[in-house]
Order: structure tokens, then sequence, then C-alpha cells
């Protein structure tokens, strides 16, 4: 399946496992329902990948989870920028959290992980 044209800021899908350990080596910021990871990355437009663990729930609790993730994602598309990859890894939280503080939480780590983001010159005070 390829993916269309950008719409509400993600078009390309994360499938390979390659992929998904690239992002893992890049920034980091957990929330309640999900954690997100974040790495730099050549392809022009954002990519996104949902990961859900089996010790989470059994797989209709997973495929509830990964679709309230995909929802957020969508509902926080312009906020993901350009050159980069996004991995969200689903917590058993993000079933019971409201979808405003779901959504809310997507925007605020997307931030936090291109505010961690250095430019190669400076270093850690």
């Amino acid at each position: 399946m390829t993916a269309g044209p950008r719409r509400n800021g993600i078009s390309r899908r994360l499938t390979k496992r390659a992929q998904f350990l690239n992002a893992a080596r890049g920034v980091r910021a957990g929330r309640a329902g999900f954690s997100l990871q974040a790495i730099a990355v050549a392809d022009a437009e954002p990519g996104l990948g949902l990961t859900v663990t089996n010790k989470t729930g059994n797989s209709p609790e997973r495929n509830r989870i990964r679709r309230r993730l995909r929802a957020a994602a969508r509902a926080c598309g312009d906020a993901f920028h350009a050159q980069h990859d996004y991995v969200l890894v689903g917590r058993r939280e993000a079933l019971t959290l409201p979808f405003s503080r779901v959504v809310a939480d997507l925007s605020s780590a997307i931030d936090k992980v291109h505010a961690k983001v250095r430019d190669p010159g400076t270093q850690r005070p």
C-alpha cells in the first residue's frame, strides 16, 4: 500500500522493522497513554509508526489503542515536522484517558522531542 497525498500532516507509514529500530535510537517523550520516539530522516515527508505490545492486553484492546492513537495523530497532523519519523508506543492507559487529553499529550510530546533536538555544533552546559 502506498501513501496518498499528505492529509493532516502524515503521508508515510512506517512498516519495516528497521524503521522502528531507527526511531528507537532517536529522542523520546513519555506520556501516560503512550511513548513517542522521533528521529530525523532523509525523506521529505513525516512518517508514523504505531506499536502496541502483547503485554498491553488482548487483541481487541490493542486494536482500540491503535485506533485511538491513529486518530490522535490525525488530529495533531500539522504538528509533525517534515524529515522526521515518529513511532507511538501505546500503553494500556490510552484506553481510559479522555481523547482530548490524548491529543493534548501527543501535541506536547511532539513539541518536547523537537525541543530536545540540538544543533550538532552545540554542547550541553
